[in-house]
Parts: structure tokens; sequence; C-alpha cells
């Protein structure tokens, strides 16, 4: 009885082991992905996301304004 409480206790640590290695693993590798993905990211030169997002929308306003007046045949 006791040899079987030994093997079976060192079965769980060893599985135990063997998860948290794995475990260790896959958040390197996720690291790492992550990593390659910011290499290949174009960087921002200067000023935040929202004043990206809100230029870019000016300019397709712009070109929706210019889309319309062709459609209505008037001369830009």
């Amino acid at each position: 009885m006791s040899e079987q409480i030994i093997i079976a206790g060192a079965t769980v640590l060893a599985i135990g082991v063997i998860g948290f290695i794995l475990l260790r693993g896959w958040q390197g590798w996720l690291d790492l992905k992550n990593r390659e993905l910011d290499m290949h990211r174009p960087k921002q030169e200067r000023g935040s996301p929202e004043g990206a997002a809100r230029i870019e929308l000016a300019d397709l306003k712009e070109r929706v304004r210019q889309l319309e007046a062709i459609a209505n045949g008037v001369e830009l």
C-alpha cells in the first residue's frame, strides 16, 4: 500500500512538472511570435492612434464629397 502511494505521488508530481515545462515553452513561443509580429508592423512616427484615425476619417469624408460631386456632374 505504501509503495502504491509513493508511485502515485511521484506520477502526479511528474505530470505537474511536465505540464509546467510545457506551459512555459508555450508562453515563450507566443512571446517569440508577438515579437516577430511587432517587427513587421509599421511604426507610427508620432501622435496617437486616435489622431491618425481622425485624419483618415477626414480623408474618407473628403473622398466621399468628391465622389458625390462627380455623381452630380459638378466640376471640381
